[in-house]
């Protein structure tokens, strides 16, 4: 089946015209649809949803014909020349949100739902549609609106001997905001972890065995593996999961000075993937007495190719001709993890480390799907908070505090774009009866 959907104020009209019927509001319809000619072009479900209650909140209709191209090509044509044009990406969306129909978070869980790449992204993201990331924002909105009152009530009327600020209420209720701000930045770290996964640079020395470690991580036979230094010449990709963590591994060619033409592309290339990387494994051959454990004295002229400075996981690889046992060390400096990929010993000691350093938990705690500009409007909101608290204890400053509650709710609305200063004078009028 293909199913054409019509949105807008004609879109009755246009259903009626190609079914020579007219549409009961949320009633299935088996009908023929015609051409201007009065042709039959094909038979289907014809359904009427009108505006307010709709997806997009206007008139719509969906023809669900069959779905060969052709006929669904015809069926567009035949709509379009009656006043409609076909919509632009995300527009069916964009305009359930101006209706008022969805927020922006349930917006954007729209696309990352139709993108998951795993089960439980797809199932975060579905949370996120039903509104579950909205009610937590909406809460944490509501707990900050509250406070607001109390504290602008005490700074507007001080005659009224409104002293909420020396009772401590504004410190205890600060606190169960800053918690409850924490517990949903866990859960959106966590979803924004499942729905973009992390970049995982494999870098090292020719024949150190990064081929052999991206094959034990994937659990296939993607790269080829031999005991030939720079068999590895172009950036190899795999994308796996780890108890549902989304990793996009990319095995790089052996870092060394070459006079291969080819090899030294390769080496290029590497370098460009690992200053995009949120974690690179540099890996070392454990069976070489020289090995290094400190990864500038292994490539020091890595700052020159990185502006920032990228999280480092040192793999000695080979344990099982080194003779060393596998072991995970996270101490002062870099993380080290000992292993053979080729027999597998440590592995599962690598798995735990990434799921580690990426903050991931059971799939089952990240309730709901979130995007970078959600973590950013998260961290910047409590920014804010801590900034009033800090207030609040050194000097006692109201007034401070109450703009830096109105900046932290700021923040949050821009998850959902539903919060205004209209909302926040709604909410003070209707909680205070500040006439008498």
């Amino acid at each position: 089946m293909g199913i054409i959907r019509i949105s807008g104020p004609l879109a009755a009209t246009i259903g009626a015209e190609l079914t020579n019927l007219e549409l009961r509001p949320r009633h299935a319809h088996f009908s023929s649809f015609y051409n201007s000619a009065g042709l039959t072009l094909d038979s289907g479900i014809a359904l009427l949803f009108p505006a307010p209650n709709s997806f997009t909140g206007e008139d719509v209709v969906e023809l669900q014909a069959h779905g060969g191209p052709v006929i669904l090509d015809l069926l567009m044509q035949e709509v379009c020349r009656r006043k409609a044009r076909p919509a632009r990406p995300g527009e069916f969306s964009q305009r359930a949100y101006l209706n008022n129909k969805i927020d922006l978070a349930q917006a954007e869980a729209i696309a990352d739902l139709i993108n998951s790449t795993t089960e439980q992204a797809a199932l975060n993201a579905s949370r996120s549609l039903q509104g579950e990331f909205s009610r937590r924002i909406e809460e944490l909105v509501t707990m900050v609106t509250r406070l607001r009152v109390y504290v602008e009530a005490a700074i507007d009327f001080p005659e009224e001997e409104i002293d909420f600020i020396q009772e401590g209420q504004v410190k205890e209720q600060l606190a169960d905001i800053a918690d409850q701000l924490a517990s949903v930045m866990r859960q959106a770290r966590q979803g924004s972890l499942m729905r973009e996964g992390m970049k995982l640079v494999i870098a090292g020395k020719p024949n150190a065995g990064k081929s052999s470690l991206l094959n034990a991580l994937s659990g296939t036979d993607t790269a080829i593996v031999t005991a030939i230094a720079g068999t590895t010449r172009d950036v190899l990709r795999e994308h796996i999961q780890i108890d549902g963590m989304p990793l996009h591994i990319v095995d790089t060619a052996g870092l060394r000075d070459s006079g291969n033409e080819v090899e030294q592309e390769g080496i290029r290339r590497a370098w460009k993937e690992m200053a995009s990387a949120d974690r690179i494994l540099l890996v070392v051959d454990d069976s070489d007495p020289s090995a290094q454990n400190n990864p500038d004295s292994i490539w020091p002229e890595r700052n020159r190719h990185f502006s920032r400075d990228i999280p480092v996981t040192i793999v000695h690889n080979k344990c099982d001709l080194s003779g060393h046992s596998p072991r995970l060390s996270t101490g002062d400096g870099n993380a080290l993890v000992t292993l053979s990929a080729k027999t597998g010993a440590g592995m599962d000691l690598l798995r735990q480390h990434l799921k580690d350093c990426m903050g991931f938990r059971d799939a089952s705690e990240g309730s709901f799907s979130a995007r970078r500009r959600h973590l950013q409007a998260l961290e910047s909101a409590a920014h804010y908070l801590q900034a009033g608290q800090k207030q609040l204890a050194d000097a006692g400053a109201a007034e401070l505090l109450a703009d830096d509650l109105r900046l932290c709710q700021s923040s949050l609305g821009e998850i959902t774009g539903t919060v205004s200063s209209d909302e926040l004078l709604g909410q003070i009028f209707s909680s205070f009866c500040i006439g008498k």
